[in-house]
């Protein structure tokens, strides 16, 4: 039985490339027989709707775009008990790196046509008095949301220049902060530059931050990277793309499935301390005396072709 697809794009991604991403997989779908519906644009509150049409007409959700998109889709999809598939047009892809998805629109629309569901986790994202948020990668906070922010005002430089000029430039101007968090029973205090919190091994445009994380291991990874001084970090710097990173004594990695953080942002100058999700804003971490930003793990809870 051909399979039929929705496809949900973000025309902004990696610089307006998402559109053009498309066309090819389209007609190679459609030229195999395969129905194949487009929406661009999708705003925040029609995707719910967009998407939960398209799991009731039997059609796999195609998200074109980067991380970000993704993770919009993902909890949609997830909720609804659908198929999501994905088609790789932002800057970092790096979910799509994780999952080992190809990149040519001839092999990208064979594994559309023929590629099997596989289970992978999510992790949700919640605070007091915000909504719940859905992630598929990571969930970072201090100097890495402010890299993530860089990013998004780095459009003039080359797509390859980007997240390491912004991981540089984050590097030379971060603050460190006194973290609180609790990884399942253990909780710590360390005054560190960034905490990550990770279902996938990349983030960043390629860097290998969780070298160890899988995405259907029911886990997280934590990685903590304690404060150290600029220069240090950013010699540092390339070993996260090979995950060497982990080996500093600066660096320690921790595993469970549920995450809270805290931070005293008068360690960071009297800044709150930012934090990010696959490349979007999730707001800032609680303070010490708040209830805390807490990250759970849903073993299985996405079924992806892949």
């Amino acid at each position: 039985m051909t399979r039929s697809f929705t496809f949900l794009v973000n025309p902004a991604s990696g610089g307006g490339a998402a559109p053009e991403a498309v066309v090819p997989v389209a007609r190679l779908l459609r030229d195999a027989g395969a129905t194949v519906d487009v929406t661009y644009s999708p705003g925040p509150r029609a995707v719910p709707a967009l998407v939960a049409a398209a799991v009731a007409r039997g059609d796999v959700v195609v998200s074109v775009g980067g991380d970000g998109m993704l993770s919009s889709l993902a909890g949609e999809v997830s909720a609804v008990g659908g198929t999501l598939a994905v088609l790789p047009a932002g800057r970092g892809n790096d979910f799509a790196r994780m999952l080992g998805l190809p990149s040519s629109p001839e092999e990208l629309a064979s594994l559309l046509l023929t590629g099997e569901p596989r289970r992978v986790d999510l992790l949700c994202a919640s605070s007091r008095g915000a909504a719940p948020r859905e992630v598929a990668g990571s969930v970072y906070c201090g100097v890495d949301a402010r890299a993530a922010e860089l990013v998004d005002g780095a459009h003039r430089l080359p797509r390859r220049l980007q997240y390491p000029y912004a991981a540089v430039r984050a590097l030379l101007t971060y603050a460190p902060a006194r973290y609180r968090l609790r990884v399942d029973e253990e909780e710590r205090e360390v005054e560190a530059a960034t905490v990550v919190v990770a279902n996938s091994a990349y983030y960043g445009k390629g860097m290998k931050i969780a070298p160890a994380a899988t995405v259907a291991d029911g886990l997280v990874d934590v990685v903590v990277i304690e404060a150290a001084s600029k220069a240090a970090l950013v010699r540092a710097l390339p070993k996260v793309y090979d995950g060497g990173h982990v080996d500093l004594d600066e660096v320690t990695v921790l595993s469970g499935r549920r995450v809270e953080l805290r931070a005293d942002p008068s360690r960071a100058g009297g800044r709150p301390v930012p934090v990010g999700g696959d490349g979007e804003p999730l707001g800032v971490l609680p303070g010490l005396a708040d209830a805390p930003l807490v990250v759970e793990v849903r073993p299985g809870a996405l079924a992806v072709l892949r």
